[in-house]
C-alpha cells in the first residue's frame, strides 16, 4: 500500500528478529525511512486523527500524482481533523487509520 501510495522501494527486511518480522520502505541513500514491524500479537492501532505523518511536496504536478496514486493503492482520502491540512493538501487513511497528508507546499521552519 505504502511502496504503491508513495513510491517507495523496499530497503530492507528482516525475519523472526526477536519473534518480529519487518520491512523498511523509503528512498534509497534518504537519511529517514519508514519500517513496518509484524508480531507475534495483532497489534490494536492506538492512533488518532490528529497523528500524523505530513510530506511537503512542492510541485503541483507531483502532489496530484501522488494523490491519484495514494487512492489507486487503497488509501481513502478523508477529511482532516484540523482544517489546516486541507487548505493545501490531502489527507488519506489506510487501513489501519493511520493518516498520511500530501501537503502541496514547500516546508520552511
Amino acid at each position: 500500500m505504502y511502496r504503491r501510495g508513495l513510491g517507495l522501494q523496499a530497503l530492507g527486511s528482516f525475519q523472526d528478529h526477536a519473534g518480529f518480522d519487518g520491512v523498511m520502505l523509503g528512498v534509497p541513500d534518504a537519511a529517514y525511512h519508514f519500517e513496518f514491524t509484524r508480531g507475534p500479537e495483532p497489534a490494536v492501532p492506538a492512533s488518532s486523527p490528529e497523528d500524523l505523518v505530513v510530506l511537503y511536496v512542492p510541485e503541483p504536478h507531483e502532489w496530484a500524482a501522488l494523490c491519484r496514486n495514494m487512492l489507486a493503492a487503497g488509501f481513502r482520502a478523508v477529511a482532516s481533523f484540523n482544517p489546516y491540512w486541507d487548505v493545501r493538501g490531502r489527507t488519506f487513511e489506510d487501513a489501519d487509520g493511520h493518516r498520511i497528508v500530501l501537503e502541496c507546499a514547500r516546508w520552511s521552519p
